[in-house]
């Protein structure tokens, strides 16, 4: 679908009242988009790979409580905290989209798929808990409740991450995936603040940034860097809706937040697109005054995991 017929789709479903809006856009989603069949591996994958990045910082995810920014339509990147033997994960959403059939699906994908499932977390599987999730999921009588019990999922929605009311260092990982390029700037140096207030004081922030145009993915006549050619105001027209709002900061905003919120970085792995890398050598691309005093290096960066800790 050309990205301007989704945005003029995504306004017009996003200015009908909440609840009939919310329903709307499920049903398109689940008939046109991308929830039409449920595949949970990229975001057991998320996990994953936020697993390891703590270890590779000296620090044991075991038993430890892990916090989650975003929680979307299904808690899958949870799951795959628990499944390695994470102690319980809080998981905060500002809506409550998720949905107890698109639970029930990713369990049915994880018990049609075990091998998959195996060779995917190798060694880090705990093997007791993953055997648990395979009981529940032969059963007919799964409910939301029940899955959230099993995988010590604490689910706050809606709720405010800038706000949490969990007690003073409370946590030990503070993890979000791609939905910090989703919240306004203003309320990020907030979640941060509070973030800052919950953490333990050897406790991690591990967030993974999409910085792309999201209008990108399922439009390939665009580039990853599209929305860059636009005013706020202009942008604002296409994206300024519930459902697709991108804040648009780059990497480097990114890292002076996190600074200005009293973190030092303890790593920032970037990830270069190289169309738009081309596109910005070769100066056929019409940035937004905005955008046009950031060097290439800064503007080609569609991603990034940022992993911080509280001075």
């Amino acid at each position: 679908m050309r990205w301007k017929t989704k945005a003029m789709i995504q306004n017009v479903v996003s200015a009908l009242p909440p609840s009939a809006s919310y329903a709307v856009y499920y049903w398109l989603q689940r008939r046109f988009g991308g929830l039409r069949s449920i595949n949970p591996v990229s975001r057991l994958k998320a996990g994953i790979e936020i697993w390891k990045l703590i270890q590779k910082q000296y620090c044991e995810p075991l038993g430890k409580v892990f916090l989650e920014v975003g929680t979307g339509r299904a808690p899958i990147v949870p799951l795959s905290y628990w499944l390695m033997g994470a102690e319980k994960t809080v998981s905060i959403d500002l809506n409550p989209y998720m949905k107890e059939e698109l639970i029930k699906e990713g369990l049915c994908y994880i018990f049609e798929n075990k091998n998959e499932i195996l060779n995917l977390f190798g060694s880090l599987l705990n093997m007791e808990r993953f055997n648990k999730l395979l009981e529940m999921s032969r059963n007919s009588d799964v409910t939301m409740k029940k899955f959230l019990t099993l995988c010590r999922i604490d689910y706050i929605s809606p709720g405010d991450a800038s706000d949490t009311h969990l007690p003073d260092q409370s946590i030990d990982f503070h993890t979000s995936y791609t939905v910090f390029e989703h919240i306004p700037k203003s309320v990020l140096i907030k979640i941060l603040e509070e973030g800052n207030r919950i953490i333990k004081n050897n406790g991690l922030f591990i967030h993974r940034i999409d910085y792309s145009d999201h209008f990108s993915h399922s439009d390939n006549a665009i580039t990853a860097i599209n929305f860059l050619q636009y005013s706020d105001s202009e942008w604002k027209k296409y994206a300024g809706n519930r459902y697709m709002y991108m804040n648009r900061l780059r990497h480097d905003d990114y890292i002076d937040l996190f600074t200005l919120a009293g973190h030092c970085i303890v790593e920032a792995k970037t990830i270069i697109d190289k169309r738009s890398q081309e596109i910005l050598k070769h100066r056929n691309f019409n940035l937004n005054e905005k955008f046009s005093s950031k060097p290439e290096n800064i503007l080609a960066i569609t991603g990034a995991w940022v992993i911080t800790q509280k001075i």
